[in-house]
């Protein structure tokens, strides 16, 4: 009976030593998965604050391409290229999704739903930006020595077209920040 009584305290002794460590390994874990969170947070903020300044600085030099289509639309002497140039270029805003990607492929199950869907819905607007810019240079290849006043209005409308997904963008991202 003695045996026995010391066997249960060996036991109970080795079972609550156990049972500490894994408190102490499940706070620590869950004290590294809250610092990760933390870091990837401010990442994305940074990442989000960029990428709304790069749009910001590239809806003027989208509104000035409007207006040089303007003001040479109904010019047959003047070629969709030469409205690129001297509308100089075609712009785009670099958007970075790094810090998003770099959590969607490792910890998604760390993230709150309701800022999992907006980071996701932040990524598809990304895409259907890329998508209409590579629409737009597309067209300009296609049709880059015409000069009529019907290939203008479609230039211009593809970049009102951009314009207004880099705004939706915009927005997006703006929200996610507050």
């Amino acid at each position: 009976m003695k045996g026995i009584k010391h066997l249960i305290k060996e036991i109970l002794t080795v079972m609550i030593g156990i049972l500490i460590a894994l408190f102490i390994n499940n706070w620590n874990d869950e004290r590294k998965e809250k610092k990760y969170l933390n870091q990837v947070y401010s990442s994305i903020q940074n990442e989000l604050k960029e990428n709304i300044d790069h749009i910001k600085k590239v809806l003027p030099k989208h509104q000035a391409s409007v207006d040089t289509i303007n003001v040479y639309l109904n010019n047959d002497r003047i070629s969709v290229y030469q409205i690129i140039i001297k509308a100089n270029g075609i712009h785009s805003p670099p958007i970075k999704t790094n810090a998003w990607n770099a959590i969607a492929n490792t910890k998604i199950e760390l993230i709150e739903y309701n800022r999992l869907s907006a980071l996701a819905d932040v990524d598809y607007r990304k895409q259907n930006l890329i998508k209409r810019i590579e629409k737009h240079t597309e067209f300009i290849f296609q049709n880059f020595e015409e000069t009529d006043r019907t290939k203008k209005e479609i230039l211009k409308m593809l970049i009102l077209d951009i314009m207004g997904a880099e705004k939706r963008l915009q927005n997006e991202m703006e929200n996610l920040i507050k």
